[in-house]
């Protein structure tokens, strides 16, 4: 392997050069206690930065064993490492000048959510550690400025990996505390489905944001405090008894006068199902990990989905057993957007009022009455979450607002008053009694109808690939932000994947669209396979196994399976 002294005869045989010449400089060098690696140069000082790497083998980086030793302890370390080579590398970005792009070094900004990252890595086996990273290699105007670039590789970088990537310069209790957070959380995950509950909130959480632009936690936020009938309090493995409210399966609403804390809980309990970093006040606020909030979303399109479990007898005569669009309504979007969920094998489902077709969610008494059930193609969800809950073991939490119908069905409501969560569900029910018998001819009249169980969709949709496509060596994509991935032609719209944490995510999205289209998609592969080999691959070779024979970039995050199978779902050029 060449070494430092080789680069920087390099570095200085092409000062002046055009800008090109900077691809001589591709490989990796030794520099005593770790390798560089340069992995992808750029075209100009104006394209996207260079790839660079840096190695740190297990012995030199000194990490006991114990601290990554499973999946969501490795995740938690990694996500602290790269929080901290972060704060190193933005003291010296654009410290080297130049043209263009010049003197930027960039790695992963992490969120609140501790996220699984290509940033860094470590090996599970020998707690070799790898860092990803982008650097602008200087120029004056697209003549190589080496001296600069020098700078960047000989004291800029050096002065970051001494102070991050070694366990002995770091503090161990620090670290310490990051993995103690980790087995909390873990924990309480693990005790969810045997206490019988889909959700946790502990007491003390902050769960209001700072604003609409901002994702950590309000400076007079009101601390949450459980109600006493669903107070549980569970003994953490290092944080100790822990107490607050445990959300139960089945049917629980949520409900309060506007600007109260619905939609903030809410909100909460839909980034609960990743794990978040000390003082985002979430950190205690753990949802089940398969949870999907649902919404309408006009336009999008369907491809062959079965939902006649709330759609049938459409007047046009379309098929709702595979149904297909490429403009759909906000009740058949919903329809689509369940049985999806389902198909991607959620357990709970989240849904806010505010963003549903209402006449998905509900159709009133006297709607009824003047358009008879046989005229209206749509049996509203209100009809099927006891269905939902009872025979597929789906939960549902849902804000309501304007709408006391669901009360009938609901085993949990809880009011919002003033930030401050109440029990309710003995008032409610009783009222909802009482108002029925006034209002209706008996007691039960005002009870959403008792159906016959629907068949159960079943989920055998198989992508076929398109020949055309295929002719291309490379399929290029394009990342926009956290909303927006273009494959080849084709734009997919992600904004209402409200789950999607990080725009890293959208980007393994679109790489993992792409090697779909290029080898997966075959007419034989079932959506539910072809997903959970993408999941069983990544958990075997990480992100790393979707570049190919390619350079991984510095910038991408494990998705969730429920987003893997939405953003496939939203694919226009699906074959299905």
């Amino acid at each position: 392997m060449k070494n430092s002294e080789d680069l920087r005869r390099a570095l200085r045989a092409i000062d002046h050069k055009s800008y090109p010449a900077y691809k001589d400089l591709k490989g990796s060098y030794s520099f005593g206690n770790y390798v560089l690696s340069i992995d992808h140069v750029q075209g100009d000082p104006f394209a996207s930065p260079s790839r660079l790497s840096i190695l740190v083998d297990g012995k030199t980086a000194g990490f006991p064993a114990g601290l990554y030793d499973t999946r969501y302890k490795r995740v938690a370390l990694q996500d602290y490492l790269n929080r901290l080579f972060y704060q190193e590398i933005e003291k010296y970005t654009f410290k080297a000048k130049g043209s263009g792009k010049s003197g930027l070094i960039s790695v992963s900004r992490c969120g609140q959510e501790i996220l699984e990252r290509s940033a860094v890595t470590i090996n599970p086996e020998n707690g070799g550690l790898l860092f990803r990273f982008a650097a602008g290699f200087p120029a004056n105007g697209r003549t190589i400025n080496a001296s600069q670039l020098e700078r960047i590789l000989f004291d800029f970088l050096p002065a970051c990996v001494q102070t991050v990537c070694f366990y002995k310069k770091l503090s161990p209790a620090r670290v310490q505390s990051v993995i103690h957070l980790a087995e909390d959380q873990h924990y309480i995950r693990t005790q969810l489905p045997t206490l019988d509950l889909c959700a946790f909130v502990a007491n003390g959480s902050i769960l209001p944001r700072q604003s609409g632009v901002s994702d950590r936690p309000m400076k007079e936020g009101i601390p949450f405090t459980s109600p006493s009938s669903m107070e549980i309090t569970l003994n953490l493995p290092h944080h100790g008894p822990i107490t607050g409210m445990g959300i139960r399966k089945g049917i629980t609403l949520i409900v309060g006068g506007g600007y109260h804390g619905k939609s903030t809980l809410l909100e909460a309990l839909e980034l609960g199902v990743y794990n978040h970093i000390a003082g985002d006040g979430r950190e205690y606020v753990i949802t089940d990990d398969s949870a999907l909030k649902i919404r309408a979303e006009d336009g999008r399109s369907i491809k062959k989905t079965d939902i006649s479990m709330f759609i049938n007898n459409l007047p046009n005569g379309k098929d709702t057993k595979a149904f297909y669009t490429e403009d759909a309504s906000g009740s058949t979007s919903q329809a689509a957007n369940v049985i999806e969920g389902m198909e991607s094998g959620t357990s709970l489902f989240l849904i806010d009022e505010d963003t549903c077709a209402t006449n998905f969610m509900i159709r009133d008494e006297l709607m009824q009455r003047v358009v008879c059930r046989e005229e209206e193609p749509i049996t509203p969800f209100i009809e099927r979450a006891r269905f939902l809950y009872e025979k597929c073991g789906i939960s549902s939490v849902i804000v309501a607002g304007s709408s006391g119908s669901y009360f009938y069905i609901a085993d949990a409501v809880i009011q919002m008053d003033r930030y401050v969560p109440k029990d309710i569900t003995a008032f409610a029910k009783k009222e909802a009694a009482l108002y029925a018998s006034r209002n209706q001819e008996t007691p039960e009249a005002g009870m959403p109808q008792l159906l016959p169980d629907p068949e159960l969709p079943s989920f055998r949709r198989t992508p076929g690939y398109r020949p055309e496509l295929r002719r291309d060596e490379r399929l290029k994509t394009k990342v926009h932000g956290r909303e927006n991935i273009q494959i080849g032609h084709e734009d997919i719209d992600l904004r209402y994947l409200e789950q999607l944490a990080d725009s890293e995510q959208t980007a393994a999205l679109s790489y993992m669209l792409a090697l779909a289209e290029k080898s997966m998609f075959n007419g034989q592969t079932s959506l539910r396979m072809l997903v959970d080999s993408f999941l069983s691959l990544i958990e075997k070779k990480g992100l790393s196994a979707l570049a190919g024979s390619g350079y991984l970039p510095t910038d991408l995050a494990v998705p969730r399976r429920q987003e893997i199978f939405a953003c496939f779902n939203r694919y226009r050029g699906l074959k299905l």
